[in-house]
């Protein structure tokens, strides 16, 4: 069964279900780099062997090998997959319709690769969608009743008790192949709530599909159980698919009113499951309608969250660093399309420093690659000014052509920081003190190392239910310009304010830095900011989160209204500015 998080919200995936088309004619693959590398993709994951898939990973898409096994497991529930279409063909890019083998589900599958040869995978993006109209094909024989159908069912009474006794005996009589992974299982119970059956979509003897929806959140997922087909009829493989909310199960919108009080029942509620811990505040017009603190900021000491509380934010730092470029830009010091190696002369990779540029840097598109792995986790504490980070990282060549991809670079963010240090003077930390938190009033927002005592300052808690952590030998020395730092739901509201009025930026290099730049690659990301229109309503902002915190700020420039939610455990902020950012007035 699925456990991924990651899965589970719909997210980047190496692979994810398709479906059954009408065509007869298979579609062939395009004689491109791009399109070789998808066959070959395809066909070692097809083949289910660990040997295999391993061997490809190596030598085509390394970056994928820790998650070999998850992979092998997500090959047993899908039985493989099919292309069916290819809707976009570049040499180094392709957007491609695949289809599970074992399910009616349809996926768009984005896989890019290097420029040079021998064009090694860096990317495969891919999003479960509904059936394309030209794959539709009549529905086979319903079976009411079907062992398929009665396994789900009984599964899905078994999995929302939350009971791991009941759980375990279950995957021993029904589901042996699971009963290793039970305690994978019950953190995935424990972060969900379980789940409300929605709708049956389609019944055979021997599989079953459905959609439920996440008690937790508004989150929809296709789930497919394919079961033997003798009795007892053991369960062969049960997944779970995020899918978009079907429009039939639309959310209606709620009056302010509703929405404040419908929220502090579910924020209450959810404290009471230990699905929340953290603090929320939605604003209207710049002012406060609603605020609450849930949990704990300390389980050991009993130390409740407040409004006070001090969150660690994670990639929301990525806001004050596009801020701060953009301040720059406005003050004539940097342009767009200056290429960093012009402010940072002995940047160690050449090559790098001529071809990147500020704009590749604030859209993910330079090809700079993360900071998160081997070496970090084993240079973790040494880690301590911006410059360290380029002392390990500087010398990297570059992940593809800057400007032909969209890639999330946390180290690219790293470099933006240091440019701000390298043109103001000031520290990374100093300069975003001076010209935006106080500015904008932010009092209690920074990124003092974790050695140093802050007062209020939370602990994260890693994991879910009883399996809950705390999140200390995970943390950096200190939050960078990439992310990390601290800050509460009142300071957010106070940038959101600055910003909207105009007293950090003028108007026109506000509107530049939070609109997205789809030519860039993502239809959503603007410079340091996420541009989304969810149900016709426009917000910009940025979410943040690593293990054991989370936080999200939303935008919505053409109500008025702002949502921030900042929460010391996983998941639990973006869940809760889901639900609000679903219902909130869309006038």
């Amino acid at each position: 069964m699925t456990r991924s998080w990651l899965r589970l919200l719909g997210t980047v995936l190496l692979l994810v279900a398709g479906s059954t088309p009408a065509c007869s004619q298979a579609p062939q693959f395009p004689d491109t780099p791009a399109g070789q590398q998808l066959r070959q993709l395809l066909a070692a994951f097809n083949t289910g062997d660990k040997d295999t898939m391993r061997k490809y990973l190596e030598a085509s898409f390394p970056a994928r090998l820790n998650k070999l096994d998850e992979d092998l497991r997500f090959r047993q529930e899908t039985g493989g997959f099919d292309l069916k279409k290819v809707e976009e063909s570049r040499p180094l890019r392709l957007i491609s319709i695949v289809k599970e083998k074992n399910s009616d589900q349809f996926a768009r599958a984005t896989l890019e690769v290097e420029s040079a040869p021998p064009h090694r995978v860096t990317d495969f993006n891919v999003q479960a969608i509904p059936a394309p109209p030209e794959f539709a094909v009549a529905p086979g024989p319903e079976v009411a009743n079907s062992p398929a159908e009665g396994q789900f069912r009984a599964w899905l009474a078994v999995f929302n008790q939350g009971d791991r006794a009941a759980l375990l005996k279950f995957f021993n009589d029904n589901f042996p192949s699971e009963v290793g992974r039970i305690d994978g299982e019950m953190n995935f119970r424990a972060g969900t709530g379980g789940f409300d059956f929605r709708k049956a979509v389609s019944a055979t003897a021997t599989q079953f599909t459905a959609l439920v929806q996440e008690r937790s959140s508004d989150q929809f997922a296709r789930a497919v159980v394919t079961v033997e087909p003798n009795e007892p009829h053991r369960i062969l493989s049960l997944g779970l698919r995020a899918i978009p909310r079907p429009p039939e199960f639309a959310i209606p919108r709620l009056t302010e009113a509703e929405l404040v009080r419908e929220l502090g029942n579910k924020l209450n509620e959810d404290a009471k499951k230990g699905l929340f811990s953290g603090a929320v505040l939605v604003a209207g017009q710049g002012k406060p309608v609603f605020s609450g603190a849930y949990g704990m900021a300390n389980r050991e000491t009993g130390e409740p969250n407040k409004l006070t509380t001090r969150f660690r934010m994670g990639s929301m730092n990525k806001m004050f660093t596009a801020t701060a470029i953009m301040q720059l830009v406005q003050a004539g010091k940097i342009k767009l399309d200056d290429p960093l190696g012009k402010f940072l002369t002995d940047y160690p990779n050449k090559d790098v420093a001529s071809k990147v540029t500020i704009h590749h840097l604030l859209t993910h598109t330079g090809g700079t690659g993360d900071i998160f792995g081997p070496e970090f986790d084993s240079h973790r504490l040494q880690l301590r000014t911006l410059n360290d980070y380029i002392k390990l990282y500087g010398s990297r060549g570059l992940a593809f052509a800057p400007g032909t991809q969209w890639d999330y670079s946390n180290y690219g963010f790293i470099l933006l920081g240091a440019i701000v240090e390298k043109i103001s003077g000031q520290s990374y930390y100093d300069y975003v003190r001076d010209h935006i938190f106080t500015p904008a009033g932010m009092t209690r927002t920074a990124s003092e190392p974790e050695d140093v005592a802050v007062p209020d300052r939370a602990i994260g808690y890693m994991g879910a239910g009883k399996a809950l952590k705390p999140n200390t030998e995970t943390l950096p020395y200190r939050g960078t310009s990439a992310g990390g730092g601290y800050t509460t739901v009142e300071d957010l509201l106070r940038f959101a304010n600055a910003l909207t009025e105009h007293r950090l930026l003028n108007e026109h290099y506000t509107g530049l830095l939070t609109t997205a730049k789809p030519e860039t690659g993502d239809a959503h990301y603007a410079y340091g900011f996420q541009d989304e229109v969810r149900g016709g309503v426009r917000s910009f902002g940025h979410s943040g989160g690593a293990p054991g915190m989370n936080g999200d700020l939303q935008i919505f420039p053409q109500t008025g209204y702002v949502v921030v939610a900042l929460a010391n455990m996983d998941r639990a902020a973006g869940r809760a500015t889901s639900w609000i950012s679903e219902r909130l007035p869309a006038k």
